[in-house]
């Protein structure tokens, strides 16, 4: 049964928090001296930590296309584990929660106000749901509603808002189906219906366990080749296949805003569902058997068709097999027709791609995609758009003008082509580079809304330019621009470019023709906040006025470090100090915290990835805590893997990752600022194997925070990251990448953390048990701590206060206090 039910008691033990100090060093006062802390409750970190996360979410914008009206979007704290705890069916890569048949783990908004770009006025919308729990927040084509999903106790309903009255109301009872990913409803172009996911009324009751099997579950592969990466949440059994069925079956049905409903075909297993431009046709992709014990639910048999609005069956696109024998090579995909999709600039005009290869990267061929086109009612034959050198990435539209995406992972490059659909043997390649280069990102186009309210690009008059915005790289730092990219000279002309002291993000443009732009700013000091710029007249007037989130703090010292390797590759990373620090002061002790990043050219891996007058920010699982704490703590600390030319990035992996970590530790050492034998490394998910892998290789630092993290690379054999080779084919290399080879060598203390729940492809919570065991079994000082119902990231608030109160615990026992010999 795949329902989470209570552990048995010792694993319970274990996870309820923080398990075993073994070792030579002294244990922590706050943990359980000479034996296990089985007892131990939800513990609290220091006050001002505590403050930071009880501090009420900054809300998040939503701005309509004409940029004169913005949703602000509020949001609740974090859950409690009591929340977390609910049960949830965990099938084929999804989580569900079986009282809802929606997703579980979702957040949600709680409040919605409108405010005038102009003026500021703020109004509170009116006739929301009480305790409020809204998701999927869309605007409606022509922009007079939105919609919106409420999740209730039993179940999840769907509301309208008219924003001339500032009133909401619910459409529908709780019977949406939002079981599977992405919105369970869709505008029609009319703006006065939504298509939308329903659970199917004629499902029955939900199946029940076999109290005895009806025989074994069998899985087998007669000399096929099927390499496989990791998942999480597949499906066990026959019982979960039925727990599958019963949770996606669904009824389409339509939706007006005066509540009237009316069912579009057959109830089935609904991956998706897309209206076209002019409301007349629906896309539809249904999910079919035989399931998979193997790959995730997207990896399923599943077939295309064309509906019509009454949902009869117009055309029959494809039906697509399972998909268990993908190459394992990264652009790899599925063999066939796949992204299915509608132009935006046609009534009813499909489009999709096809590779030539047979999806397997590692062929040699002249063209890997060729992407297609098919307009209503379907019966001819489908035209040729255009033809990738790389894996196809997907298509922007204008009105009649398509730019062509295509990448290349084993070159890192990116390839934008220029498309007349009329004319589509005369594309023009605008754009080809190699997509690591920050520092000639040339940037994402801006989009407008056309009378399909559909997005489009923008275009000028003559349609002779495009509108870009990038993040505008440079060895100074980001610094954020909005350009005006020419099709034809293939020249880009900067229109605003952010201007020390501020971090300035163009967001969209409101009006061209006056060249009036909404921008988000904010400098080391002041909070982000919307902005309109008009840059003809040269006047900036601040829209919103959130305050400063966590006022502890302000008054942090930040500093963009740029430093060497002893290689030569340049470094960045970006040091906080405490308020009160002054230059002279004693030496801090130093926690660093990093993300190995893997690159295929040494100069793009040292070019500066952040701005130094970005304001300082903090999320849940940030190391900037412990800057309240008399800490200096080194961030966004550079740790690229590099490997050039015919090299692969992983052959030396431990030899550059030791080298980052001691460049970074000579620099701020160098500085004066930091005391060299009291320095801390820590990391998430990537990060804590990188942790790991520096305690085994090194003796540069004090002690080590690793949570979420994989440490044996054999439990991982078909790839993990950026590693495209399978286990068989470098074995070598998946040994001395793992940590949990070198288990003998870790001396220094190291506290590792997992979530119970953890669902991310590899990371699987027995990699930290095993490591753990392992560690252990050689005498280090280690400690393990299970959070309960957490997955990869941790949510719970009793699960956030009590991992920041292990890791306080720990840096002050190992690093801040360490007694050093």
């Amino acid at each position: 049964m795949n329902l989470t039910k209570t552990k048995p008691q010792k694993r319970l033990a274990v996870a309820l928090l923080g398990l075993l100090l073994l070792g030579g060093s002294p244990a922590p006062a706050a943990f359980a001296q000479g034996g296990q802390d089985l007892n131990l409750s939800y513990q609290r970190p220091p006050q001002a930590i505590a403050d930071i996360i009880d501090a009420p979410a900054t809300p998040s914008v939503s701005i309509n296309s004409k940029g004169d009206l913005m949703l602000l979007l509020e949001r609740p704290g974090y859950p409690s584990i009591e929340e977390l705890a609910q049960p949830e069916s965990r099938l084929a890569g999804l989580r569900i929660n079986p009282a809802t048949n929606g997703q579980s783990r979702a957040s949600f908004v709680s409040n919605i106000k409108l405010k005038q770009v102009k003026g500021g006025e703020e109004t509170q919308l009116k006739g929301l749901p009480q305790n409020a729990r809204l998701s999927y927040i869309t605007w409606s084509p022509d922009e007079k509603y939105i919609a919106f999903t409420n999740t209730v106790a039993n179940g999840i309903e769907l509301w309208i808002a008219d924003i001339s009255s500032k009133q909401a109301k619910k459409l529908t009872e709780a019977k949406v189906n939002d079981a599977y990913n992405g919105s369970p409803f869709s505008w029609t172009s009319d703006s006065k219906t939504l298509v939308v996911k329903f659970v199917d009324e004629n499902r029955g009751d939900m199946p029940k366990p076999a109290l005895a099997p009806a025989g074994p579950t069998i899985q087998q592969n007669i000399g096929k080749v099927k390499p496989s990466r990791t998942y999480q949440d597949l499906l066990k059994n026959r019982y979960d296949e039925q727990l599958f069925d019963y949770f996606m079956q669904t009824q389409l049905k339509l939706v007006a805003v005066d509540g009237k409903q009316e069912n579009v075909g057959k109830p089935g297993i609904v991956k998706s569902v897309e209206v076209s431009p002019d409301g007349q046709y629906l896309l539809v992709e249904t999910i079919q058997k035989p399931y998979s014990y193997l790959v995730p639910s997207y990896y399923f048999p599943y077939n295309v068709e064309v509906w019509s609005r009454d949902g009869k069956v117009v055309k029959q696109l494809a039906q697509l097999p399972l998909a268990e024998d993908i190459p394992i090579a990264f652009d790899a995909v599925a063999k066939g027709p796949r992204d299915y999709s509608w132009r935006p600039d046609k009534p009813a005009t499909l489009y999709w791609a096809e590779a030539q290869d047979g999806g397997d990267a590692n062929k040699e061929v002249a063209v890997r995609d060729i992407v297609y086109t098919l307009g209503a009612p379907f019966s001819g034959k489908p035209a040729q758009l255009a033809s990738t050198k790389y894996r196809y990435r997907g298509v922007q539209w204008g009105d009649d003008l398509a730019l062509v995406n295509e990448r290349w992972w084993k070159t890192r490059m990116e390839r934008v082509s220029m498309v007349d659909p009329s004319k589509p043997a005369k594309a023009t390649v605008l754009i080809e580079r190699s997509y690591e280069d920050g520092y000639n990102d040339p940037g994402t186009p801006v989009f407008t809304k056309n009378k399909y309210g559909r997005s489009v690009l923008l275009t000028d008059k003559k349609g002779q330019n495009i509108y870009m915005i990038s993040e505008g790289g440079s060895p100074q730092g980001n610094r954020p621009f909005l350009s005006e990219f020419n099709l034809k000279s293939k020249k880009a002309n900067i229109l605003f470019r952010s201007e020390a002291p501020y971090y300035e993000r163009p967001v969209d443009i409101i009006d061209l023709s006056k060249k009036q732009i909404i921008t988000r700013r904010e400098s080391e000091k002041d909070a982000p906040n919307y902005f309109v710029r008009d840059l003809g007249k040269k006047q900036l007037t601040q829209v919103t006025t959130f305050p400063h989130p966590t006022p502890q703090l302000e008054g942090v010292q930040k500093e963009l470090l740029q430093y060497e390797r002893n290689d030569g590759v340049k470094l960045n990373a970006v040091l906080y100090l405490p308020k009160d620090y002054k230059k002279g002061d004693k030496p801090l002790p130093m926690l660093m915290w990093a993300y190995p990043r893997e690159f295929k050219n040494a100069a793009t891996a040292g070019q500066v990835k952040s701005s130094p007058y970005e304001f300082t920010r903090i999320s849940s699982g940030s190391p900037l805590f412990w800057v309240t704490q008399g800490y200096a703590v080194l961030d966004r600390t550079d740790m690229p893997i590099v490997g050039e030319g015919d090299a692969q990035p992983n052959d030396t992996y431990v030899e550059q990752l030791v080298a980052s970590a001691k460049a970074a530790i000579d620099k701020v050492v160098g500085m004066g600022v930091v005391d060299p034998k009291r320095i801390a490394v820590g990391g998430h998910s990537y990060g804590a194997f990188m942790t790991a892998n520096l305690l085994a290789h090194s003796d540069l630092f004090a002690a080590g925070i690793a949570r979420s993290g994989a440490y044996n690379r054999t439990l991982t054999p078909f790839g993990f990251q950026q590693e495209e080779r399978s286990y068989w084919e470098a074995p070598e290399v998946y040994f001395k990448m793992s940590p949990f080879s070198y288990a003998h060598k870790v001396k220094t203390p190291i506290l590792l953390i997992h979530g119970e729940a953890d669902n991310n492809s590899g990371t699987f919570p027995i990699q930290s048990e095993r490591f753990y065991n392992a560690l252990k079994g050689h005498g280090a000082t280690t400690r393990l701590v299970f959070l309960p119902h957490e997955s990869h990231g941790y949510t719970g608030k009793e699960s956030i206060l009590h991992m920041l109160w292990e890791m306080d615990t720990w840096l002050n026992t190992y690093v801040k206090n360490r007694q050093v010999q």
